[in-house]
């Protein structure tokens, strides 16, 4: 998540200060990705540094306040038009320790799949339960509609991530069972059913309804 962009997003709506730049910004994600105050401020100074933002005076509680300036705009804009670059994607832990674990001595990768596949199912559950909180939220008209709005769509990237790891750990495991068999063997085997599928096959997003079957008319 761009911190500093996601500063400049809510910098747009009107001067804030820091700490009130920390709550919007967890009330909108969900606390997903969670900040400090420290985080905030040293962001808020790279941003005025940069002459993103300008301070603009204070509130009455003496709270410092920052605006986004028309370079500040600029660069906004931009984020949002342009797509996530994906040429250095972030590091991921379950892939280094699943790296690190093929050929460990005294390590059962196989046990390592398992016990974080149970992790990701449960984290996919909790995900879909508080989904159904916050569409409830959305389709009742409250008055934070735009944050449970915003919370929603976080929630479905966390399940449909989700399910997509452990569709890999599926794979993971039906790979190692296949390098695992006698070179003979692996040689003339197709490729494992669940591998194939977990690979290649999106995942569905909905359940398909069977057709009727259609009756030949004489």
């Amino acid at each position: 998540m761009s911190i500093r962009h996601g500063l400049l997003a809510l910098l747009e709506r009107g001067p804030r200060y820091g700490s009130q730049l920390r709550t919007e910004f967890e009330s909108r994600t969900g606390s997903t990705w969670p900040l400090n105050v420290g985080q905030v401020y040293t962001t808020l100074a790279r941003l005025e540094r940069d002459g993103l933002v300008a301070p603009d005076g204070e509130d009455a509680a003496g709270h410092t306040l920052y605006a986004i300036t028309d370079t500040g705009r600029t660069e906004l804009r931009q984020w949002y038009e342009r797509p996530v670059d994906r040429a250095n994607p972030p590091r991921d832990e379950l892939s280094i320790k699943l790296a690190m674990a093929v050929g460990a001595p005294g390590v059962d990768i196989r046990a390592v799949i398992q016990s974080q596949r149970h992790a990701t199912i449960k984290a996919m559950q909790d995900y879909t339960r508080l989904k159904a909180t916050a569409l409830a939220a959305v389709e009742s008209g409250q008055s934070r509609e735009r944050d449970d709005v915003a919370w929603l769509l976080v929630l479905e990237q966390l399940i449909f991530q989700t399910e997509a790891e452990a569709r890999w750990l599926d794979h993971c495991e039906a790979r190692l069972v296949r390098l695992s068999l006698p070179a003979d063997r692996r040689a003339g085997e197709p490729e494992p059913p669940q591998a194939a599928t977990a690979a290649e096959t999106p995942a569905p997003t909905t359940t398909a309804r069977p057709r009727p079957a259609r009756t030949r008319r004489g």
